[in-house]
């Protein structure tokens, strides 16, 4: 690819990564390049001058470097379900900021050798019953060798199944999308402004739209309820739940509860879901749980603490600091890579 079609392609990444239209880059330009001329450096029919790509850069909040880093991974697409709550240019920025992210992820994995799954799907029949998404969560977890005891880490699980997470910075009504790379690769992107808990059920809702199968006839609604009892399964087993709470109750304390949310890693609404949908107390008393914490500040404020760490997807930065190790790569390609300046990774590398 020549180093103008480079630049177009990255120009339009980045505006689209800032959310921004050609008329809004320009104002942010103060006029010196028009919205026409914006459109003839992102169809590769104009060039600009250096004055113009510090302005850019600027604009951007991206180095130059950036603008010409060459394509060495084909991540040309994403595809994401539909997400109602996202207005277009958003997931617009979210598609550019997620492939400009995969395309780095794939090219330090190519230069370490590390083949990439082509499908890492978990194949599974149609879903009908709510037993069915419980028997796909305990074959999964047999699958990965998970068990049934508590995951530490959902993200580190992810990734080590082949499953590329993304955590974003974003606005704090987004929770998360999945779709796939290129048609083959899965990605699951969360929200990092929310809490680990919700980060942790959110990644394995997002897993369901994954892996489970629905047929035509199941609406939207029913497949989202199905994710919900998915990550509900993956975080806490059924059988295992049962174990710490029992089978029947009439009411259930916050201090039973928060031992859980604290072993597990899952929010006490979710544990509450849990209860109800395993019939350990009724619908009504499941409501009820809901009125007294939307009434007393001070009890949805107890319920809502997260008690969980932070999870953070670590895996790609450490694949990068190999290579350096490694000698495979410069301190300028892991700056490029990393997006951080060649002094902070040379300060930060500490070879034992």
């Amino acid at each position: 690819m020549k180093m103008e079609q480079v630049f177009a392609r990255r120009l339009k990444s980045a505006r689209l990564m800032r959310e921004l239209s050609m008329e809004q880059l320009s104002e942010k330009l103060h006029k010196i390049v028009s919205k026409q001329s914006i459109s003839k450096y992102e169809k590769g029919i104009m060039f600009p001058n250096s004055t113009v790509l510090i302005e850019l850069s600027k604009a951007l909040n991206l180095s130059i470097d950036f603008f010409f880093r060459p394509y060495k991974t084909d991540v040309s697409d994403i595809e994401f379900r539909k997400k109602n709550k996202l207005s277009k240019t958003s997931l617009k920025a979210i598609k550019a900021t997620v492939l400009d992210r995969i395309e780095k992820y794939f090219e330090i994995e190519n230069i370490l050798n590390i083949e990439n799954p082509l499908d890492s799907k978990f194949k599974n029949d149609n879903i009908s019953s709510s037993e069915d998404v419980k028997n796909i969560a305990h074959k999964l977890r047999v699958f990965w060798k998970l068990g049934e005891d508590a995951i530490n880490n959902v993200i580190s699980t992810l990734e080590d199944n082949g499953i590329k997470l993304i955590q974003l910075d974003s606005d704090i009504n987004f929770d998360g999308l999945s779709g796939y790379v290129n048609k083959k690769y899965p990605v699951i992107i969360v929200n990092k402004n929310v809490s680990p808990e919700r980060q942790r059920f959110t990644a394995f809702h997002e897993l369901g739209h994954l892996v489970l199968s629905f047929n035509d006839a199941i609406v939207k609604k029913e497949k989202e309820h199905y994710c919900h009892q998915f990550a509900n399964e993956m975080l806490i087993p059924s059988s295992q739940f049962i174990k710490l709470i029992g089978n029947k109750r009439k009411d259930i304390s916050l201090q039973e509860l928060t031992p859980i949310q604290i072993q597990y890693g899952i929010s006490i609404d979710a544990l509450m879901y849990k209860a109800k949908e395993l019939n350990i107390i009724t619908k009504n008393r499941y409501k009820g749980y809901f009125i007294k914490k939307n009434s007393l500040n001070e009890f949805k404020e107890k319920v809502n603490k997260s008690q969980y760490p932070n999870e953070e997807s670590d895996r790609f930065n450490s694949l990068v600091y190999r290579a350096i190790s490694k000698d495979i790569i410069s301190f300028s390609k892991a700056s490029s890579l990393l997006g951080i300046s060649v002094n902070d990774i040379r300060s930060s590398v500490n070879f034992i």
